[in-house]
């Protein structure tokens, strides 16, 4: 299974920034894939996971926007938010042939804008 990380998206937003520190993973099929995904910021932090298919738009996995630590995604998706480590590492128990996609971790200082800026920046 080839999971390749989009680019972060470049976001005008001061004091806000968002790493994934690898270009892709391969992993076995039926492994458990983990995509990191590390943030910095000084405001409100809502974090999200998105997926794209080949010639397809974006799919949110799951999104972070405050409460329990733990999000649940669809797909059999997880992320942890971890404030003290800045992370929000996106994993599940088992890879599957149809994981095999373009993922992208996206921080935005608001909840709403964010799947039009990704679509447009990835066409």
């Amino acid at each position: 299974v080839l999971i390749s990380l989009a680019p972060p998206l470049q976001r005008e937003v001061q004091a806000q920034s968002v790493t994934q520190p690898d270009s892709h993973i391969t992993v076995p099929e039926g492994d458990p894939p983990e995509l990191r995904c590390n943030y910095s910021s000084s405001f409100s932090t809502y974090l999200f996971w998105y997926m794209q298919y080949p010639n397809q738009g974006l799919q949110l996995l799951l999104k972070y926007m405050s409460g329990k630590s733990l999000v649940s995604g669809i797909k059999g998706f997880e992320a942890e938010f971890k404030k003290n480590e800045t992370s929000f590492h996106l994993r599940k128990t088992s890879s599957h042939w149809s994981d095999s996609a373009k993922y992208v971790c996206v921080l935005s200082d608001t909840v709403s804008g964010t799947v039009e800026e990704l679509n447009n920046s990835f066409q």
